[in-house]
């Protein structure tokens, strides 16, 4: 746990909280070690939560293309006035 505590400024009940939640989740799994509890990202199923996230991505991308696209043609007309 400390090795994760050190770069985060969080405290040790806030990282286990998270940890827990990831755990039910299925997003990461823990075994214990010793004293140690060890936990490991379970990769496949971060493809729901890509697949989830692309929706969004795609959404975005087609918005912010749009904004450029205005923002060019806004900058088109201004350099033309000048």
């Amino acid at each position: 746990m400390s090795q994760l505590l050190e770069p985060l400024s969080v405290s040790q009940p806030t990282i286990s909280k998270h940890l827990r939640v990831l755990r039910e989740a299925g997003l990461v799994r823990s075994r214990k070690v010793g004293r140690l509890m060890v936990y490991q990202i379970d990769a496949s199923q971060l493809q729901q939560v890509y697949d989830w996230v692309a929706h969004f991505e795609r959404h975005w991308e087609e918005k912010l293309d749009a904004l450029g696209a205005y923002l060019d043609e806004k900058r088109r007309a201004a350099n033309q006035r000048n």
